[in-house]
């Protein structure tokens, strides 16, 4: 390193672990599944204010998110629950980069199954446990500790740095979705969602479904006069199967190279009957899609509905009384960015620096808000973060320290290097 700035920031970061594991804590500790999203907010807003960013706080006004191509019908508002954006103003002739990150989680419900309280955010083996500790405010707070470790240390950069800070995540994306409408946006993102410290570039699509089927009532006795839905709902089932064994052998894309990972299409839900002693004559089936960028969104759930049509049209009950086919719910399409932006070589350039390894070039296991940013927000942005997609949602969700710690590390020379260089020419 011969930037004696580069040793500092890491000396900085290396002797505030105490401040960053605390800080992490005090996070997880604040309940926040989606749409109770108030005091995480409220306890972001305070602590950035504090220490001295510009800090807009924000609630979306609902009706103009619906006129927004990228908006999909959710079923509560966003009254009680503000975005935030955070922004450390450069010195000027620098390039911006914006930190993309959310603070809502899913739910815990009754805790059954987790070793701790879900809030505890207890340490143990060098991890810190509780909802959210891995998806994502470890990301979350990477971001925000880089930008106050850097000010501290007099190294406010030329360009601006905007921290995303938002709600809805787990449910719409909506959250960043708005910040795009109110016009943030910065020559490259960097998200923090969870990668287990990968450089990736891309991340998976999702469409959820449902498929309502009707069979024949009849009474329990006489059931053979009956047409079963759980025995119809079983043909849907295989031929959604059908249809995933196609995806995955046809499917490619470079960084998903294991297509039965990244395009699930799956039954995830089969309710049918009411009451143990009478015939379950209807059915309903719910279930998702995993898609990979450059596919046809809207063509891959034409392929579901021309599948169930073909199930039903072999079926001698289903071929006049079709099923029903719903795209309702989570729906996200697949997003990359070129793998030699100049974003993807910083992240992966710094990471190697404070490593000594070559970096990981993969695609996210997962849907992201970086779709909205690429999209919508003129906003190039790639997803490095510590934890891992395999337990993010998982029962005893946890994060390693010392990747939050490298990923603070990463954050914040990634901002010195990016936001120091010479600014971009947009079109």
């Amino acid at each position: 390193m011969t930037d004696p700035n580069r040793q500092k920031i890491i000396e900085k970061i290396d002797s505030s672990r105490d401040h960053a594991v605390k800080f992490l804590q005090d996070m997880v500790a604040i309940p926040s599944v989606t749409g109770d999203e108030a005091a995480i907010q409220r306890f972001m807003n305070d602590y950035l204010t504090g220490i001295g960013l510009d800090v807009d706080m924000w609630e979306t006004d609902w009706e103009e998110l619906k006129n927004h191509p990228g908006y999909r019908p959710v079923a509560r508002g966003y009254e009680g629950r503000p975005n935030i954006v955070a922004t450390l103003k450069g010195t000027g002739g620098g390039r911006s980069l914006l930190l993309n990150g959310h603070t809502d989680v899913i739910p815990v419900g009754n805790g059954e199954g987790w070793s701790d309280d879900p809030w505890s955010a207890k340490i143990e083996n060098g991890r810190i446990y509780g909802r959210g500790s891995c998806d994502m405010k470890s990301g979350v707070a990477s971001h925000v500790l880089a930008v106050q470790y850097l000010k501290e240390l007099g190294l406010t950069p030329k360009g601006d740095v905007l921290i995303n800070i938002v709600i809805d995540e787990e449910v719409s994306g909506h959250g960043t979705l708005d910040t795009v409408i109110r016009g943030y946006k910065a020559d490259a993102g960097i998200s923090g969602e969870t990668s287990d410290l990968h450089v990736q570039p891309a991340c998976i699509g999702r469409i959820w479904f449902e498929i309502e089927i009707q069979g024949k009532p009849a009474g329990i006795q006489q059931r053979y006069l009956g047409i079963s839905g759980i025995a119809l709902g079983q043909k849907i089932v295989e031929a959604v199967q059908e249809l995933e064994d196609h995806r995955v052998a046809t499917v490619k894309h470079p960084l998903y190279p294991s297509a039965i990972d990244s395009l699930p299409c799956i039954i995830g839900s089969f309710q049918a009957g009411n009451y143990p002693s009478a015939f379950p004559a209807s059915a309903l089936l719910k279930g998702s899609i995993g898609t990979v960028p450059g596919e046809d969104h809207e063509g891959v759930k034409r392929s579901l509905v021309r599948k169930i049509a073909e199930c039903a049209a072999e079926d001698p009950w289903m071929k006049d009384h079709p099923p029903v086919v719903r795209f309702v719910g989570y729906d996200a399409e697949a997003s990359e960015i070129p793998r030699d932006h100049a974003i993807v070589g910083t992240v992966g350039s710094v990471y190697t620096e404070l490593t000594g390894k070559e970096p990981i070039i993969s695609g996210r296991q997962g849907a992201a808000d970086t779709r909205f940013l690429n999209s919508y927000g003129e906003t190039p942005t790639v997803i490095f973060g510590p934890g891992s997609t395999a337990i993010m949602h998982a029962n005893d969700e946890y994060v390693s320290i010392d990747d939050y710690l490298t990923a603070i590390k990463v954050m914040a020379l990634c901002i010195y290097d990016w936001c120091n260089g010479a600014p971009l020419q947009r079109a």
